[in-house]
C-alpha cells in the first residue's frame, strides 16, 4: 500500500491534460472479446478488424432512376434511342444491351454489359418504344464497382465504437455478428449521509442523489454495464469495507462525493489504506477534488459530490479513460472552434468549463453562458448545448475563439 503526494491541502493542482494523459497510461487491458449480433453491437467497441469480403459495390449499378446507354451511342446533342427493356433493382442482367438503344434503369439495379452511363428520367421523354435522352457523358451517374472499397480492404479497424453508421456498413456487407469486447462493469457509489433516494421523504440536512443517475447516465451512455452499489455513510470503517467489496466484484469503481478537504471526507484514506492514491485535485473548475487510484488492485475514480461538478468531470476526465477501457481507440472529443459571446475579464488558475449554449449574435454564432455557473446547480446543464471552455490565466472579450465541447459530442 502507498500513498501519493498529493494529500496536503496546499499541492499544486494538476494541469487537466496531463491528468487525463496520466489516466490514459494507467488504463488496464480491455475486457476480452465476445461475439454479439448485430442488433446488439451498437456502442459496443470492436476487437478484431473487419475486412470485405467482396467491393462494394458489388456491380456497376445505377445512382438515379433514369435510361442505361452507351454513351457513344447518342449524338452529340442528345436524341432518340429505342427502348430494349427495363432493369428494376433487384433484377439480374446478364443480356448485354444491344448496340444503339437504351435501357429503363431503377436506382441500384444493374447496368447490362454494353452501358456505362445513366441519363436521369427527369432529362428524358419516353414515347411509344423509344426515349429522347440529353446528351451525356460516359461513367454519368453510375455507382462503379468496388468505387468505395475493393474486396479485401479494412473497412473497420479493432477500436473503433459501432455507431449507427458503422452498424449499417456491417449490415451491408452481410455481418451479422461481429467480436466486440466485454462491456466494462462499472461499480457506482454516491457517498454522503445526507443522501436519499427520489421518492423518499427528506429530513432536515437531507437532500436527493442526484449523483446517481446523472453519472449512472453518462455510464451507460459510454457503454458501461452499471451496477448502483448504494450509498456509502461518512465512515472510513465503513467506506473501507464497501470499497473492499465493490473491487472484488466490478473493472472499475466510481464514486460521487467524500474527496473533498472536509472531515467527513474518508475515501482517500479508505483507498490508501486498501491501495493507491495516484492523483487528487485537478486544476479544473468546477470539479477540483476529483482523486484516482487503486483499492485492491482494482482502479478507482473519485468524482466530487456537487452535482454540477460530478457530472462535468465524468465528462471530461472519466469518460475518456472509460472509453479506453473498453479497447476504444479514439477517446478524446474534439472541441469546435466557437466565438464567445462572453467576456471573461478574471484571470483564474483552473481551466474553466462553463455551461453555453450557441446562438446566434449579430449574424454569428456564438456561445453564450448561463448566468448560473454553480457547481451543485445542474439547471445551467440542462440549458446548455455544451461547454465553454476558459484555459488558465487566460482572459478575452466577446467574440474571440474558444474551445467548444458540445454535449452531443461528450455523451456518446
Amino acid at each position: 500500500m502507498s500513498a501519493c503526494g498529493c494529500a496536503g491541502h496546499g499541492h499544486e493542482l494538476r494541469p487537466i491534460d496531463q491528468a487525463i494523459a496520466e489516466l490514459l497510461q494507467r488504463v488496464p487491458p480491455a475486457p476480452l472479446a465476445e461475439w454479439a449480433p448485430l442488433s446488439e453491437a451498437g456502442g459496443r467497441v470492436l476487437a478484431e478488424p473487419v475486412h470485405a469480403l467482396w467491393p462494394m459495390p458489388a456491380w456497376d449499378n445505377s445512382a438515379m432512376d433514369g435510361y442505361a446507354l452507351c454513351a457513344a451511342d447518342l449524338p452529340a446533342e442528345g436524341g432518340w434511342l429505342p427502348l430494349a427493356g427495363r432493369i428494376a433493382a433487384g433484377d439480374m442482367a446478364l443480356e448485354r444491351l444491344p448496340g444503339g438503344h437504351a435501357v429503363r434503369i431503377f436506382t441500384g439495379a444493374p447496368l447490362p454489359p454494353g452501358a456505362d452511363s445513366v441519363v436521369a428520367q427527369e432529362q428524358a421523354r419516353e414515347e411509344g418504344a423509344a426515349v429522347h435522352l440529353v446528351p451525356v457523358l460516359a461513367g454519368a451517374h453510375v455507382r462503379r464497382r468496388g468505387e468505395e472499397f475493393g474486396a479485401g480492404s479494412c473497412v473497420l479497424d479493432a477500436g473503433q465504437r459501432l455507431r449507427p453508421q458503422e452498424l449499417g456498413l456491417l449490415a451491408s456487407l452481410g455481418i451479422a455478428e461481429v467480436a466486440v469486447h466485454r462491456r466494462l462493469r462499472v461499480g457506482l457509489l454516491s457517498s454522503g449521509n445526507e443522501l436519499r433516494e427520489p421518492g423518499e421523504p427528506l429530513l432536515p440536512g437531507q437532500i436527493y442523489n442526484a449523483n446517481r443517475y446523472s453519472i449512472g447516465g453518462v455510464l451507460r451512455s459510454l457503454g458501461c454495464e452499471v451496477d448502483d452499489c448504494g450509498i456509502l455513510v461518512d465512515e472510513l470503517a465503513a467506506s473501507r469495507d464497501a470499497l473492499s467489496l465493490a473491487a472484488s466484484e466490478w473493472d472499475v469503481l466510481i464514486t460521487s462525493g467524500g474527496v473533498s478537504v472536509g472531515e467527513e471526507d474518508h475515501l482517500k484514506q479508505a483507498v490508501r489504506e486498501l491501495g493507491e492514491l495516484h492523483l487528487w485535485r485537478l486544476a479544473i473548475q468546477p470539479g477540483k477534488p476529483l482523486a484516482f487510484g487503486h483499492v485492491c488492485g482494482t482502479p478507482w475514480i473519485g468524482l466530487p459530490g456537487n452535482p454540477a461538478a460530478a457530472l462535468i468531470t465524468a465528462l471530461v476526465v472519466a469518460r475518456p479513460y472509460l472509453l479506453r477501457a473498453q479497447g476504444c481507440r479514439e477517446v478524446m472529443p474534439q472541441p469546435l472552434q466557437i466565438a464567445a459571446g462572453f467576456d471573461w475579464n478574471q484571470r483564474n488558475a483552473r481551466r474553466q468549463y462553463l455551461r453555453a449554449r450557441l446562438q446566434p449574435v449579430d449574424g454569428q454564432l456564438r456561445a453564450v453562458l448561463h448566468p448560473k455557473q454553480g457547481s451543485a446547480m445542474l439547471t445551467a446543464a440542462c440549458w446548455a448545448d455544451g461547454l465553454a471552455l476558459v484555459d488558465c490565466e487566460r482572459t478575452l472579450v466577446a467574440g474571440e475563439l474558444i474551445d467548444f465541447l458540445p454535449f452531443s459530442a461528450l455523451l456518446d
